[in-house]
């Protein structure tokens, strides 16, 4: 099927209104499914059928998963499954257990044959949830006419905490999180047939660590086979851990748990997420985890020292937001109400995460921007030499390699704190259409419902057919290292030509070291 007839037989369905659906099951009416795991019932809403709360492994504490199938069992699969455990009690209490999957689709025949995309949530390695209603899969599967697939696994220590050094019966521990996901995936390839879906048309696409999870699994050897299009929103991951600063950070977090490995299989899940917050060894604050370069499962890096040939041939979109750190770099913190032109290098120096002389910086802004304010420059700096390095790097990479990969970026501004400009997330609500959800700053006027649906309809043109042009949205090229193409995503939708070329140029000359490696 061609990208312009899917999307064409997508509008019959999608129609405005599924733009702004919030994650809230209205219908009582209840729907089956007979899969190889098992029989599973769900709900069915506005004429999408839902099923949450589907198990798809077990796993012992820090060991590889093991997969979890029940043929001819009926189960019912009406509510989310348990989060990972983790700091914070925004998504309720977490439980170990956690290894459960969503899916929302419009049709369960098995002839149906529609794509499959299968989101992983954000939140670096330690944090986060499927079932987030950002990330409610409702409104794409309406309008898309395809197969939404949302995934929890295990997170931080539970999920990333590396022993295998300190103790070999822990072999797989420092990548047991995407295991998980590896796991979720041969799942969907056995069963998504069964809820309508096409299990070689498996599209991946995640945010922020989603995305991060998504380019490591690209230099998996255990995952090849299992996806067949990528699609990264801010989010990356040229190198992984390396193995003995992994160790030092466990050896750091076990120092305040104060104990040893063989005695964390019998510590409280509670204890070790109250021990998230040791001090990291390496890059201060709370301890950092990641996938490690394990030599087993991962063997080398995931864009370095190029692009690994194992994916080259699986299309990517790979996509950043505009003002990513004015996230997690609140405009109401002391350090930025405070920001002027003296302190205005020494608060950036640490936020930029690479080695390179933050007064030198600062000037070269100035003398380029000279009508930018200090917070204009420490959130652009920033974001430009810290949140946008890996993706232009991956970019790059993946256009010396002659693959087909489309880049974009996230003008879209934040319609309830305008301070916030385009900042890391804002592309959640776009993609998924869950634009009056709780968490959404997008507003749910014309100009947010015409930015979501050219999202939407190319993410959903990408899954049909491995390329995301489609008639309601400008051409949009290939990546490549001549023209630079980005289609930028705003309320009018747009291609420019090496978009922020000045600041690409200006960190490209710095080393860039991943955090976490």
């Amino acid at each position: 099927m061609s990208a312009a007839k899917g999307i064409s037989r997508r509008g019959v369905m999608g129609a405005g209104a599924a733009l702004v659906l919030t994650s809230r099951v209205h219908a009582a009416a209840t729907a089956h499914v007979r899969a190889p795991s098992g029989t599973f019932v769900g709900t069915t809403d506005r004429g999408v059928h839902g099923f949450r709360g589907i198990r798809y492994g077990r796993a012992g504490r820090f060991q590889a998963p093991r997969p979890e199938s029940n043929p001819g069992t009926l189960v019912r699969a009406t509510t989310f499954g348990p989060v990972a455990p983790q700091q914070g009690d925004r998504y309720g209490a977490g439980n170990e257990d956690c290894l459960f999957l969503n899916i929302w689709t419009p049709e369960t025949h098995p002839a149906a044959n529609r794509p499959a995309m299968v989101y992983i949530h954000g939140g670096a390695y330690s944090n986060g949830s499927s079932t987030d209603p950002l990330t409610d899969g409702q409104a794409l599967a309406a309008r898309g006419d395809v197969v939404v697939v949302t995934v929890n696994h295990r997170l931080n220590a539970f999920g990333y905490l590396y022993l295998a050094h300190l103790d070999p019966r822990f072999a797989d521990s420092g990548n047991a999180g995407q295991l998980d996901l590896i796991l979720a995936l041969r799942w969907v390839r056995d069963n998504i047939a069964a809820f309508g879906g096409d299990p070689s048309r498996v599209m991946v696409f995640g945010q922020s660590g989603g995305g991060a999870k998504i380019a490591t699994m690209m230099g998996m050897p255990a995952a090849s086979g299992l996806f067949h299009r990528a699609a990264t929103m801010s989010g990356q991951q040229v190198t992984a851990s390396g193995p003995l600063n992994a160790t030092r950070r466990t050896r750091a977090y076990l120092a305040k748990l104060g104990t040893n490995p063989a005695a964390l299989l019998a510590m409280p899940a509670d204890k070790l997420v109250d021990a998230l917050d040791a001090t990291d060894p390496i890059l201060g604050g709370g301890i950092y985890f990641g996938p490690v370069l394990d030599m087993k499962w991962l063997v080398r890096h995931p864009f370095w020292p190029d692009a690994n040939p194992q994916s080259n041939t699986i299309p990517m979109i790979l996509g950043n937001a505009h003002d990513e750190t004015r996230a997690f770099i609140s405009p109401d913190s002391p350090g930025v109400q405070t920001l002027n032109w003296d302190n205005l290098a020494e608060r950036i120096a640490p936020e930029l995460r690479i080695d390179v002389l933050p007064e030198w910086v600062v000037a070269e802004y100035r003398a380029q921007f000279p009508d930018w304010s200090p917070t204009d420059i420490f959130y652009a700096a920033t974001t430009a030499g810290r949140s946008w390095r890996g993706q232009v790097i991956e970019a790059e990479a993946r256009a010396r390699a002659g693959t087909r990969s489309w880049v974009y970026q996230v003008d879209y501004t934040s319609r309830t704190d305008p301070r916030r400009g385009a900042f890391h997330t804002m592309d959640i609500p776009l993609v998924f259409g869950t634009l009056n959800a709780r968490g959404s700053q997008t507003g749910t006027a014309a100009d947010a419902r015409a930015a979501s649906a050219a999202m939407q309809d190319g993410f959903v043109a990408f899954a049909i057919a491995g390329d995301p042009n489609h008639a309601g949205l400008p051409a949009w090229p290939v990546y490549d290292l001549t023209g630079r193409a980005t289609m930028i995503f705003d309320a009018r939708s747009h291609v420019e030509q090496d978009p922020r070329r000045w600041q690409r140029e200006l960190f490209a000359r710095i080393p860039y070291i991943q955090p976490g490696t």
